[in-house]
C-alpha cells in the first residue's frame, strides 16, 4: 500500500464528516450579531488575582458594561455596579520589579495600587490632557510619566507631582545667531557690552539657583526650530532623555474629497480622503540624546547601521531614470518613535529602527557617555520586513536583551547577553508572538502554533535551555493571554469556529482551564452548525500545503457533482483558517447556507496570509494576486478531485483583499471561475495607502510594472463570466472610486453580465443589517442563477 504524505494523513484525520446542521436563513445570518451573543472583550485581573473583570457589549446598544467573576469559579458572573467603578483595577497595568506595587491607567487617570494591602492612590486626575507614557523610576518608589513633551515624577512618600524634563522644538530664546553688526556694536559701544554682560550673568546665576534648588522645575531644553518632536523616552534613573525627531513640515501629499450623498442635512457633504501610495512616504527620523545633568544635546549618528548606505532598490531606480539615492536611506523609529526600551536600572538603552523602504530592521543599543549607536541585530529581506512580531526588551538583569526575529524564516525568540552571545530560545516551522516574561527572567510565555499552523495555544519557554511546552489546551483556539499579578495564573481569551471569544483561567505552569464565560445566546447555542474541516491542500507550485476550511454536506451523494464556491478572506496579511472564531462569522453562516442549498465551499489561507512564516508572506512581492490565484486554482482542482466539485460551475467571493482576489480570479482565470462577487475591492493598487502597498509593490514611480501586473483593472478585457461588484460609497479604506473606475472600464469594453451595487451609508466594514442582507442576497442570487445546472 502506498504511504500517504503526512499532511494528507492529517487532512484525512481532520476532515471528519460534519453533523447535520440547523437550517439558517439569509436574514438570520445577516442580522444584528446581538442574536449570537456578545464576545468577551477586554479582560483583566483584580489586584490580588482572586477575580477577573471584563467588558461586554450591552444587548441592543453600543454601550459596554464591566462584569466580574471569581477567577476559579465559573457561573458567578455579575455586572459591576456604577458605585464600584472608582475602585476597579485596569487592563493597563505596569508592575514594579518586585511586584509589590502596580501603576494603572484608567479613563486617562493615573493610579498606584499596593499589591499587599490593596490600597489605591490616585496620582493624577485627567483634565483633558493625555498621559502618553508611564513607568517606574529606578528607585521603584517613584513614578515617571509624560504628557506631551514634558516628563513628570511622583514620589510615593512625598505624594508630590514634580516636573522632571521638558524639551521644545524651538530656538532657545536666550541664544543668538551670529550677527556681524551686533558684534561690531558690542565691540565699539562699552555701555551696550556692559548691559549684555550683566544680563548674561543674571541668567547664569538664575540657572545655577534653579539647579541647586530641588523645589524648582528644570528649564526646558531647546532643540531648535528646524524639526518636530515625535516622542521622548526618559531613563528610569532620570539622567538621560532620548528624543525622536522628524522633519518640521512633512508633506502629507495630495488628498481627495469623498462625497456623502445621504446626509442629515439633505445636502451633499464632503470629507477628506486618505493619501495614495507614493504621495506621502514616511519621512526620515532622527535621535537626540539629552544629558539632563549637563543639559548637553547630542545627535546619534545612524551611519553605523549596517547596510544603511546601500540602496536595495537601486536597480529599479536606475530603470526608471530616477536620481540615485544619496547618503543613507531614510529611517523611522517604530510607528511614531515608540520603539525605544530602557533597561530597568536605566543603564542600557535599546532602539529598533526601520528603513523607510522596509527592507531592513535594526536593533541597536546606545553607548550613553559617547552618545553612539551600537548595532546588535539586523533583519533584512529582499521583499519586506514584517510589521508584526517585532517585540523586544530587557530582562530583569538589565544586561540581557531579548527580541523576536524572522531570521530563520519564522518568528522566534532570541536573547543576547551583555557579552554579545546570541541564543535562539525557540525554533521550528511555527510562529512565536506576544511574549511575556516572568519577574525573574527565567520563563517566557508566548503565543505559539507548534502543532499545526491553524491551532494556537500558550507556550512556556525556559530562558536556561530553551525547552518549550504548551501550557494551555484549549483546542487550539487561544487568542491572547494575561499573567496574574503573582504570575501563577493565566487569564486567557479563547474561541472556536462558532464560539465568540470567551475567557478562562489556568495555572501558569499548565493544567486544567476553568472556563469563566459563555456569552452566546440560547438560540445560537441550540443550533447545530457545519463544522469547518481543516484540510491541507497540496500545492502544485512549489509552496507548502495550503491550509483551508472546508464546508460540505455530512455525506456527499454518490455520482453527484456539486457547484463549488471559493471564499477569500480580506486584509491581505490575516489568518482566517484557524480554530478561533472568525472575523468573518457572517460569511461562515453564509457558507452554511450555501451547503444547505447544495454547494461545497472552500476558504483558503492563500500565500500572504499570516501565521506561516516570512516566505509565505513575501511570495506576493511585486506580483500581488499571482501566487494567491495559483493557490486558489489548486483549491478548485482539489475540490473537483476530492469533494465531487463541478469544474464547470465554480464561484468565488470575498471582501477587501478578498474582493481584489475575486477580480483577479475572474479576470486572470476566466475559464475556471464562472461567477464572482467582489466586495469593497481594490481595482488599482496605485489608489491604495502607502504603509501597506509600498511594502509589497514599492512605489508607482519606482516600480510601475509591479503595479501594472498586480492591478485588476489592467485585466478587465478578459471578463467572461458573471461579476457582482458591491461597495460602500463612504469607504475610507478602499475608496469607492476603485469600483467606479472599474465600472467605467467595463462599460468602455462593452462587457456584459456585471453589475455594481453601491451602499450610500456604508464604510469599508458594513454596519447596518439591511446592507449586509442586500449584499449577500445579491451574492446568493448570483450563484443560484449562474452556478446551478
Amino acid at each position: 500500500m502506498k504511504q500517504l504524505p503526512a499532511v494528507t494523513v492529517l487532512a484525512a484525520l481532520l476532515a471528519l464528516p460534519a453533523a447535520a446542521s440547523t437550517p439558517i436563513t439569509l436574514d438570520q445570518a445577516m442580522a444584528n450579531p446581538d442574536w449570537i451573543g456578545p464576545a468577551v472583550e477586554t479582560a483583566w485581573w483584580r489586584w490580588d488575582g482572586k477575580q477577573v473583570f471584563y467588558k461586554q457589549k450591552r444587548d441592543g446598544a453600543q454601550l459596554r458594561d464591566t462584569w466580574t467573576v471569581d477567577a476559579g469559579k465559573a457561573g458567578r458572573n455579575r455586572k459591576v455596579d456604577d458605585a464600584e467603578l472608582g475602585k476597579l483595577d485596569s487592563a493597563t497595568v505596569i508592575y514594579d520589579e518586585k511586584r509589590t506595587h502596580a501603576i494603572m491607567l484608567r479613563n486617562g487617570d493615573l493610579f498606584e495600587r499596593d499589591l499587599k494591602s490593596g490600597a489605591l492612590v490616585q496620582i493624577r486626575r485627567a483634565n483633558g490632557t493625555q498621559i502618553d507614557a508611564v513607568q517606574y523610576a529606578k528607585d521603584e518608589r517613584s513614578i515617571q510619566f509624560r504628557i506631551g513633551d514634558d516628563w513628570f515624577g511622583w514620589d510615593r512618600a512625598e505624594r508630590l507631582q514634580v516636573p522632571l524634563a521638558s524639551v521644545r522644538a524651538a530656538k532657545d530664546p536666550n541664544a543668538q545667531d551670529p550677527d556681524a553688526l551686533r558684534d561690531m556694536q558690542l565691540r565699539l559701544i562699552t555701555t551696550l557690552k556692559r548691559q549684555k554682560d550683566e544680563r548674561d550673568a543674571a541668567r547664569a546665576r538664575a540657572e545655577e539657583e534653579r539647579r541647586a534648588d530641588p523645589t524648582r522645575a528644570p528649564a526646558p531644553v531647546y532643540l531648535g526650530d528646524k524639526l518636530s518632536i515625535l516622542n521622548s523616552h526618559l531613563s528610569p534613573d532620570g539622567r538621560w532623555l532620548l528624543v525622536v525627531t522628524g522633519p518640521k513640515d512633512a508633506d502629507k501629499g495630495r488628498i481627495g474629497k469623498m462625497p456623502k450623498y445621504v446626509t442629515e442635512s439633505g445636502y451633499e457633504e464632503f470629507a477628506d480622503e486618505r493619501t495614495r501610495v507614493g504621495r506621502n512616504s514616511p519621512r526620515d527620523q532622527g535621535l537626540k540624546l539629552v544629558d539632563l545633568a549637563t543639559r548637553e544635546v547630542k545627535d546619534l549618528s545612524l551611519d553605523v547601521l549596517p547596510g544603511i548606505a546601500t540602496d536595495p532598490l537601486a536597480a529599479l531606480r536606475a530603470a526608471q531614470k530616477l536620481d540615485p539615492l544619496k547618503g543613507k536611506r531614510p529611517v523611522t523609529i517604530g510607528s511614531s518613535g515608540d520603539a525605544v526600551v530602557w533597561s530597568p536600572n536605566g543603564a542600557n538603552l535599546a532602539v529598533m529602527l526601520r528603513a523607510v523602504d522596509n527592507k531592513d530592521r535594526w536593533i541597536a543599543t546606545v553607548d550613553l557617555p559617547r552618545a553612539a549607536l551600537q548595532p546588535v541585530h539586523r533583519l533584512t529581506d529582499d521583499a519586506w520586513v514584517n510589521y508584526d512580531n517585532n517585540e523586544f526588551g530587557w530582562l530583569p538583569d538589565s544586561g540581557t536583551l531579548w527580541y523576536l526575529s524572522e531570521e530563520s524564516g519564522y518568528s522566534h525568540l532570541y536573547t543576547r547577553d551583555a557579552g554579545g552571545r546570541v541564543r535562539a530560545l525557540t525554533q521550528g516551522k511555527w510562529e512565536a508572538s506576544d511574549v511575556a516574561w516572568s519577574a525573574d527572567g527565567q520563563t517566557a510565555w508566548m503565543m505559539c502554533n507548534r502543532a499545526t499552523p491553524v491551532a494556537y495555544e500558550v507556550c512556556a519557554v525556559s530562558a536556561r535551555d530553551g525547552s518549550t511546552r504548551e501550557v494551555s489546551h484549549l483546542d487550539g483556539g487561544v487568542e491572547d493571554f494575561r499573567l496574574s499579578p503573582d504570575q501563577r495564573q493565566l487569564l486567557v481569551h479563547y474561541s472556536a469556529p462558532y464560539l465568540p471569544p470567551q475567557i478562562a483561567t489556568l495555572p501558569a505552569g499548565g493544567g486544567t482551564a476553568v472556563r469563566l464565560t459563555d456569552t452566546r445566546s440560547a438560540g445560537f447555542k441550540a443550533r447545530e452548525w457545519i463544522q469547518p474541516q481543516f484540510v491541507a491542500v497540496p500545492s502544485t507550485h512549489g509552496a507548502d500545503p495550503v491550509w483551508a476550511k472546508l464546508y460540505r454536506p455530512a455525506k456527499l451523494d454518490p455520482g453527484k457533482t456539486y457547484p463549488v464556491v471559493m471564499f477569500v478572506h480580506g486584509a491581505g496579511y490575516l489568518q482566517n483558517v484557524s480554530h478561533r472564531y472568525s472575523v468573518y462569522f457572517r460569511e461562515q453562516m453564509f457558507n452554511n447556507l450555501l451547503v444547505q442549498k447544495g454547494y461545497v465551499v472552500l476558504d483558503m489561507d492563500y500565500r500572504a496570509s499570516k501565521g506561516y512564516g516570512a516566505k509565505w508572506r513575501n511570495a506576493i512581492y511585486r506580483q500581488m494576486g499571482h501566487p494567491e490565484l495559483d493557490d486558489y486554482l489548486d483549491g478548485v482542482n482539489w475540490m473537483v478531485a476530492n469533494q465531487q466539485g463541478d469544474p464547470k460551475n465554480v464561484g468565488i467571493y470575498g471582501g477587501s483583499y478578498g474582493g481584489f482576489m475575486t477580480f483577479m480570479a475572474m479576470l486572470r482565470a476566466p475559464d475556471v471561475f464562472k461567477s464572482g462577487a467582489a466586495l469593497r475591492p481594490v481595482s488599482d493598487w496605485t489608489s491604495y495607502n502607502h504603509d501597506y502597498t509600498a511594502n509589497i509593490l514599492n512605489t508607482p514611480d519606482l516600480d510601475p510594472e509591479a503595479y501594472k501586473v498586480s492591478s485588476p483593472i489592467e485585466y478587465a478585457q478578459n471578463l467572461k463570466g458573471n461579476l457582482l461588484i458591491a461597495h460602500g460609497m463612504v469607504d475610507d479604506n478602499v475608496l469607492f472610486q476603485d469600483s467606479v473606475r472599474m465600472s467605467q472600464r467595463l462599460i468602455e469594453l462593452k462587457k456584459d453580465h456585471w453589475e455594481l451595487a453601491p451602499y450610500p451609508l456604508e464604510r469599508h466594514s458594513f454596519v447596518q443589517p439591511e446592507s449586509w442582507y442586500d449584499e449577500y442576497r445579491r451574492i446568493y442570487q448570483l450563484f443560484e442563477r449562474t452556478l446551478k445546472p
